[in-house]
């Protein structure tokens, strides 16, 4: 289901059933694009089953799934056009159009082209675990996290939400554990893998990148006594799950280990419901002792919708991709 972890908190006090949240989400079901709109953001069935349920709960645990729809037109392309417009205007009225009119010819000729223009999609899993108060996405990039804070707030009216974030931060722990000279001093159950990024705070902003390489070395430590820091490091814990943390607080690359999903269906209703109870059941461990990790969690105020437009979306996935 996850291949990437943000986590925020969900405040009390919100009316969390099935019913209501099913009604909410209902009235802003995904519609693709229309001829001349270059984005529809709504929700999708998590099942993938046309007309059903919005909302599924198994074993306890609440998923979500929104679907993001861009259709755009190369700036040249846009640009080519507008000019050809503003060509023929001046080859015919010997009137070289000004600024705005050529704001307004650009605008048109965006209008023109989006319809010919191919849609991309992607999807983003939302988890709710009513009983610890969080909310988790996998949203891949800030643009769709905040797309997903959006799209919830404008649902959900008396949800609040807020950024999970600790008391120390990922990237001192990094720091730290990079700096171990033995494993003893890792935390419990976490494994330091072989894949970790390092910059430099200076103006170079040097970038070194160890991949597949043994992190627990003189010169890994050579490279934060000069100054560098953190920024990506992969971790194991249990030997259960691989992911890499982010200065974020971001685990990327999530994928659970080889063991944890033996004996699962292989398809049908009954792999969906097995695979989030597995999924969501490893996570549930997980992040209770990555919290720890990083020394508790921190209190903060609730986030709110972003009140500038969304970013594009960077990154496009098949509607038919399996969700897990």
């Amino acid at each position: 289901m996850f291949k990437n972890v943000t986590i925020y908190r969900i405040a009390p006090g919100w009316d969390a059933t099935l019913e209501s949240m099913e009604a909410a989400l209902d009235a802003a079901r995904f519609v693709p694009c229309g001829a001349t709109q270059d984005k529809s953001v709504g929700w999708v069935e998590p099942r993938g089953e046309a007309h059903g349920p919005l909302v599924e709960s198994v074993a306890g645990q609440r998923i979500l799934k929104l679907r993001i729809e861009t259709k755009g037109v190369p700036g040249s392309v846009v640009r080519e056009k507008a000019q050809e417009e503003a060509d023929h205007i001046e080859a015919t009225t010997g009137r070289k159009p000004g600024k705005k009119e050529t704001k307004a010819l650009r605008e048109e000729a965006l209008l023109t082209l989006l319809p010919q223009a191919f849609a991309r999609q992607s999807q983003v899993w939302i988890w709710m675990d009513l009983k610890n108060g969080w909310l988790v996405t996998d949203a891949s990039s800030q643009g769709k996290t905040d797309e997903v804070i959006t799209a919830l707030v404008r649902a959900f009216d008396q949800l609040s939400v807020t950024l999970l974030q600790t008391e120390v931060t990922p990237q001192t722990a990094m720091t730290q554990w990079l700096s171990a000279t033995s494993s003893d001093e890792w935390p419990g159950g976490f494994s330091v893998e072989r894949e970790c990024e390092l910059k430099s705070g200076d103006e170079e902003k040097s970038v070194v990148k160890f991949t597949r390489h043994n992190l627990a070395t003189d010169e890994v430590r050579q490279h934060i006594v000069e100054g560098k820091l953190p920024t990506r490091l992969a971790l194991s814990w249990e030997g259960r799950i691989g992911f890499v943390l982010t200065e974020a607080m971001q685990l990327k690359k999530l994928s659970f280990l080889e063991g944890v999903f033996d004996g699962r269906p292989d398809e049908g209703e009954s792999g969906f419901d097995t695979d989030v109870a597995l999924t969501t059941g490893e996570l549930t461990q997980l992040i209770p002792a990555m919290i720890e990790a990083l020394g508790g969690e921190m209190s903060l105020g609730p986030a709110t919708a972003p009140s500038q437009p969304m970013q594009a979306v960077d990154e496009a996935q098949s509607a038919d991709d399996p969700p897990f």
